[in-house]
């Protein structure tokens, strides 16, 4: 039975419990978000090692070796990564503080002559001293920005830096010891219901795999397709870029404002002299929003949680509401998961055969006690 079957069935006030677990949820991760990322890292790392985990199960190895083996595999990875990056960064090259003044700088460059040509192409504009007013602004906004904000952004970094490495392990135990927990929790249920629980953990974990495997699919077609596009107009480290790009958009909405001045700035950095450059760029940015909102999506995230669009816009902005940038990123599979779980009791609440079950499986086992008790 799959989530969009369960989905048609699920009535109003069980869609009403649901909408109000997922919001409660988000306040409470939102409360707690140094432990809510890690774990949120975790599962992450978790659906992108379970395949090898399981080619490893499958060719005969224990749940305990096969963990292990897997994570001896991807911190090797991670090792070799951080390796290629600190022999690429031991070149002479430019601080990162000096990298990101000379992109800055570009970005803005790019700012005041847009605004300069539309004030050249809408007189009235340049009667409300358009371009100064937005100059001005930006002038004053980055000329503060590193005695306000830079400071106070290293010490967030340093201090959530200890939380992120659980995250590493949390998906090793995730790896080694998530079959147990589901026979655990199996094991607590009456037995009337053990089925429908059965299919209540099946579908949990289904929906979460489906979202996360889908995600990562999406973010491998986004940068594929956002570097090709950047390499095809000359903007440097296209690769570098996309991917970038492709991650921040995890986050709906924000990232990709973000990802998109980061690619402007960019652009307009290797091009100084010629605007054209920068426009392209946000056309290549455009178009592949476009691919991923009408095609990539769909065939992704969209097959995976088998929401409607109405609701997946709506939990979105109340997402962002309840508990800001985290709740963007966190609404959509908590929603997906909370809804499984939702519509599954629902049914085994309103089901007469289970209950029935139930009530009858205690009614025996009263008996069975009581057989050689004497009056």
């Amino acid at each position: 039975m799959s989530v969009l079957a369960t989905h048609q069935r699920a009535g109003p006030v069980v869609w009403i419990g649901i909408v109000a677990a997922t919001c409660t949820l988000l306040f409470l991760l939102q409360q707690m978000l140094f432990l809510a990322i890690p774990f949120l890292l975790g599962i992450v790392l978790y659906y992108i090692l379970l395949p090898p985990m399981r080619k490893l199960l499958r060719m005969g190895f224990g749940h305990s070796m096969a963990a292990l083996l897997v994570g001896l595999m991807f911190v090797v990875v991670v090792g070799l990564v951080v390796f290629l990056v600190m022999l690429w960064r031991s070149a002479p090259s430019e601080s990162w503080q000096h990298t990101l003044s000379v992109y800055l700088a570009g970005g803005i460059d790019f700012v005041r002559h847009t605004t300069q040509a539309l004030e050249q192409q809408f007189p009235f504009l340049k009667q409300v001293k358009f371009a100064r007013n937005i100059n001005n602004r930006l002038a004053s906004f980055t000329g503060g920005f590193v005695q306000k904000h830079l400071t106070d952004i290293l010490v967030s970094v340093a201090a959530w830096l200890p939380s992120l490495l659980l995250a590493p392990f949390l998906t090793f135990f995730f790896l080694r010891d998530g079959a147990r927990f589901k026979k655990f929790l199996a094991r607590a249920v009456p037995n009337a219901f053990f089925e429908r629980t059965l299919f209540l953990l099946h579908e949990v974990h289904q929906t979460a795999y489906r979202y996360f495997q889908g995600l990562l699919k999406l973010t491998i077609l986004d940068t594929a397709v956002l570097a090709l596009g950047l390499w095809a107009i000359g903007v440097s480290s296209p690769l570098l870029l996309g991917f970038m790009a492709a991650v921040l958009a995890w986050v709906p909405y924000v990232g990709s404002i973000v990802g998109c001045m980061l690619v402007v700035m960019v652009a307009s950095t290797d091009a100084p002299n010629d605007p054209m450059v920068a426009y392209l760029a946000i056309g290549v940015f455009i178009f592949v929003r476009l691919l991923d909102d009408f095609v990539f999506m769909p065939l992704t995230l969209g097959r995976s949680l088998h929401m409607h669009p109405l609701i997946t816009v709506l939990m979105i902005f109340i997402g962002g509401s309840v508990a800001g940038v985290a709740g963007l990123m966190l609404v959509l599979p908590l929603l997906g998961v909370v809804m499984v779980v939702g519509e599954t009791l629902g049914r085994l609440i309103t089901d007469p055969r289970l209950r029935a079950r139930h009530r009858n499986a205690i009614h025996l086992r009263t008996r069975q006690a009581s057989v050689d008790l004497v009056n």
